[in-house]
């Protein structure tokens, strides 16, 4: 929606003055970030809570936990890999070219998103077998990437917790060639309520909207799953892998051990 501002030019140095509107952009955006954080909170509480056990479970049967997204929606994975409060099992599952903004140029990481057959060569060169989890983050899930991802994963006996907007199910087309959403796919779907386009913000002096929250509700999520999942471990008197901050006293001895003791199913540090 628009605020009705005029253009007004830039809020400091040589510019032209601000308009009340530009002033109070920053609020709006938070606004609009924290009414998305209550709806995942509101909305999402028992997927979160279900998501959480299927992760207690993997952890307490031995099992490994992996994190998967493309382009952007990777930060949010890498976001719970070797994370100080974390749990120390989760790796990153990468796919090289697609890890954020890794490959130059970068509009040719989208493009691996759409390569068919990419996910399966990516998992069979995995240390992913049956009985783990695999966490898939992908805001619209609408491309090959994830989509296979997920169909893959849960054919060699993973479980799949997807983490998207189904709004795009909705809204969007499938760029799979079965026609299906990463939704689709998963054992368990938590909505992340991001709106088609991932921008909150307009204003009539701005030819398109902007102001993205997808990477912080997804984060956001990730968290909270990984919290959910620690306290459920502690229910079932089992002591989660959890890591340390490295920059307290007694946190990189307090790692050293971790590593030790669960060597085998932490490989970020191979």
């Amino acid at each position: 929606m628009s605020d009705g501002t005029r253009d007004g030019g830039g809020t400091g140095g040589g510019g032209g003055a601000s308009t009340p509107g530009d002033r109070d952009l920053s609020g709006r955006y938070l606004d609009a970030a924290i009414g998305l954080l209550q709806r995942v909170r509101d909305e999402e509480a028992g997927r979160i809570t279900a998501a959480g056990e299927l992760i207690a479970d993997a952890v307490a049967a031995e099992g490994r936990l992996f994190a998967f997204g493309a382009g952007h929606s990777s930060l949010a994975a890498q976001d719970v890999v070797y994370r100080a409060g974390g749990l120390a099992l989760m790796n990153l599952l990468s796919v090289p070219g697609v890890v954020g903004v890794d490959v130059m140029p970068a509009t040719l990481g989208s493009a691996l998103e759409r390569v068919d057959g990419l996910a399966g060569a990516v998992l069979d060169s995995s240390p992913a077998r049956s009985g783990d989890v695999l966490v898939i983050i992908s805001l619209s899930g609408r491309n090959s990437l994830p989509v296979e991802m997920a169909m893959n994963a849960r054919a060699i006996g993973l479980k799949v917790i997807g983490v998207t907007s189904v709004a795009y199910a909705t809204e969007t087309k499938s760029r799979h060639v079965s026609g299906t959403f990463l939704k689709d796919h998963c054992d368990l779907v938590l909505d992340s309520k991001i709106a088609v386009g991932d921008a909150e913000l307009t204003l009539d002096s701005v030819d398109a909207p902007f102001g993205p929250a997808s990477t912080m509700v997804a984060s956001a999520l990730m968290q909270a799953m990984m919290a959910t999942a620690a306290a459920a471990l502690a229910a079932r008197g089992i002591q989660p892998p959890l890591l340390r901050s490295a920059n307290v006293d007694g946190g990189h001895d307090w790692n050293g051990r971790v590593f030790i003791e669960y060597g085998d199913r932490i490989f970020y540090r191979h």
